[in-house]
């Protein structure tokens, strides 16, 4: 694995309240929007992302051509900033029925799926195009496969980007840079492990209660994509931005699979076939979202660093442990077909 792991690495980078309604879709009379007298099903997404993330808006784009396509039959209802609760209340919201549908990263799905892990180890997509030409093929349907036992059902793959660090205390070009960090994680062991083994202290937490943290000092940094850190003002009280891109953030869409089953199946065609077009606008936007975000954050008092591809090879030097970890947990032959997709 070690020679793989070396050969993906140099390939890629020398390249360089929940809810209001009870059960499976609440109904309510059409006869106050429509005038007609058959139902109305109402479907409520929720998101932690704020309203102006590109996450947030593929979900707004998904509800506009359900909605158009279904005739009004399906009303869709966006529920942004963490409103009905943090990713896993959400989750277990769709697990229950109460919210049906959502969009969040692998990382946070995986404490609930454990192959979902294998989208976040480190440094393993050199760039968009790479990841969706394996999330949208075999093995990334593959892996959706294993949503329906916990309850909701995987249609594609959005994306989230890539994570960079930031903090408040230093400027981080190493990992001496890196020791003793207090950095907030998503609620996943493997993050957890990631930043352990680069010398910081983990401090996982869910994202609704993060600017406070950072304000109050709770923990020195965080670790997002530059959308995140824009549009949640991150660089209020973050003085430092380090372009790590240390994890490829998938953000699979999913519906709760007790909402799906009670669905039609020209239901469900409408939906497979708005998500696939709710996909390619989100991912188009989000990579608009990061370049600008990034200058941005330059404008805004940020220093901004880029690491060059010695440096990352160190960082991946480094994180050679977490691979060894997990790749047990997640499935020796699923990551290593995934490497050789990578290739």
């Amino acid at each position: 694995m070690k020679k793989t792991l070396s050969v993906l690495f140099i390939g890629a980078w020398a390249a360089v309240a929940v809810g209001c309604g009870q059960g499976a879709g609440k109904e309510v009379s059409s006869s106050q929007s429509s005038g007609s007298s058959a139902p109305v099903k109402v479907m409520k997404l929720a998101t932690v992302s704020p309203k102006e993330r590109s996450l947030t808006q593929g979900l707004y784009k998904f509800g506009e051509i359900v909605e158009k396509e279904s005739g009004g039959s399906i009303k869709v209802e966006v529920y942004p900033d963490g409103q009905l609760g943090g990713d896993i209340q959400t989750f277990e919201g769709m697990k229950m029925g109460t919210i049906h549908g959502s969009t969040m990263s692998t990382g946070l799905i995986a404490s609930f799926a454990k192959r979902f892990n294998v989208f976040d180890l480190p440094f393993l997509f050199k760039d968009e195009a790479t990841a969706y030409k394996v999330l949208d093929g075999p093995l990334g349907k593959e892996l959706l496969n294993d949503l329906p036992s916990t309850g909701v059902i995987g249609l594609n793959y959005w994306e989230n980007g890539f994570r960079h660090l930031t903090n408040s205390r230093r400027e981080v070009k190493s990992l001496d840079d890196i020791k003793g960090l207090k950095i907030r994680t998503l609620e996943n062991q493997l993050h957890i492990d990631l930043w352990k083994e680069l010398g910081a202290t983990p401090t996982p937490m869910a994202f609704t209660e993060l600017f406070t943290a950072l304000e109050q000092k709770v923990v020195d940094g965080q670790e997002n994509p530059a959308g995140n850190v824009k549009v949640s003002k991150f660089y209020e009280v973050q003085k430092y931005m380090t372009l790590t891109g240390h994890v490829y953030n998938a953000s699979p869409f999913m519906i709760s699979k007790k909402f799906w089953d009670s669905l039609s199946d020209k239901e469900r065609e409408i939906m497979t076939k708005a998500a696939e077009e709710a996909k390619d606008f989100q991912r188009k936007a989000n990579q608009k979202e990061g370049s600008d975000a990034t200058e941005y954050l330059r404008q805004n008092g940020m220093k901004v660093t880029e690491l060059t591809a010695e440096q990352k090879k160190q960082f991946f030097d480094k994180v050679q442990p977490v691979y060894k970890k997990f790749a047990p947990t997640i499935g020796e032959d699923y990551v290593n077909k995934l490497y050789e997709a990578v290739r």
